[in-house]
């Protein structure tokens, strides 16, 4: 096999005369972790938290938002079930200490709710209450307050069951997560020369026709370093300029756009060579922040 060395700057790449040769002798890289997924997400768990967990119980409301689908969809399913059961137990109590099980068919009797003769039919009449429903054939009389009281209990109750969980599911259902999946990224940067400087470049664009409202863009460097107190830092985060200053980090995103990082004395990359740079470890994270035209929700 022939083969010639071919010099790229400071790094030499092996490269195969042979037309029937099929392999190739370039190192195979390992993909590392991700300190922040290309959809977003970012692989972070928090652990050893002891009494901590009781805040995001404090913030139940956040924390149900935060859950995924199938938690939720369990939590709301379950809720409505239990409370449903529970106050439909309360009607078929009352009726049973009122003895008016043993007076179902008596029209001379006057219940506490009419023609409720057994379990399934407190439970019915409790959800044509709950849902307003009003079928007309069970309803409270004049002489049962205990009835009239658990009634006002069973609205209440009602009123405030659907405002918390309605409004969790609301709120997960007009998250933006989905519309980020329509803002395509570039899948390299690339290192080149643009008005005579060298810069850091990557190409960002909008899927659909809807607009982001003041879209701007940030840009963060990732590396772990030691301080010269000798502290070592394992997640350093360090701003790249993208415009900050001249107002280019500010995007009207119509059509897909190139966003330029000077490397400049200034910049963590200055430093560094190419070879240099291929192995450090280090992680660019990108953040597009913006206003969805059509639903005036933030998008991140």
């Amino acid at each position: 096999m022939a083969a010639l060395r071919r010099k790229f700057g400071e790094d030499y790449q092996v490269v195969n005369t042979n037309r029937g040769a099929t392999f190739s002798s370039a190192p195979v890289k390992k993909k590392r972790q991700r300190f922040v997924e290309k959809n977003g997400r970012c692989n972070v768990q928090h652990g050893n938290l002891g009494g901590e967990t009781s805040r995001y119980l404090s913030d139940l409301f956040t924390t149900l938002v935060d859950l995924k689908w199938r938690w939720n969809l369990l939590i709301f399913i379950l809720t409505y079930t239990i409370a449903w059961l529970v106050m439909a137990s309360m009607w078929w109590i009352i009726a049973y200490i009122r003895g008016d099980l043993n007076h179902g068919h008596d029209a001379s009797y006057t219940p506490c709710v009419a023609n409720v003769y057994n379990f399934p039919s407190a439970f019915l009449f409790f959800i044509e209450t709950e849902a307003t429903i009003g079928y007309g054939y069970r309803y409270i009389t004049e002489k049962c307050p205990e009835g009239i009281i658990l009634f006002l209990f069973q609205s209440l109750l009602g009123s405030i069951v659907d405002a918390f969980l309605i409004g969790c599911m609301f709120i997960k259902m007009s998250q933006p997560k989905k519309r980020a999946e329509t803002l395509m990224f570039s899948q390299d940067a690339v290192i080149s020369q643009r008005d005579g400087k060298l810069c850091l470049m990557f190409r960002v664009g909008n899927l659909r026709n809807s607009h982001m409202v003041s879209a701007q863009i940030r840009c963060k460097l990732i590396k772990s370093r030691q301080t010269p107190e000798g502290e070592f830092l394992p997640l350093d985060q360090c701003e790249l300029d993208v415009g900050f200053g001249t107002g280019a980090d500010q995007l009207f995103l119509v059509s897909p756009l190139t966003i330029c990082h000077e490397i400049n004395p200034k910049s963590p990359f200055f430093d560094l060579s190419q070879r240099s740079l291929m192995n450090e470890q280090f992680e660019i994270v990108v953040i597009l922040e913006g206003i969805v035209e059509t639903t005036d929700l933030h998008q991140r």
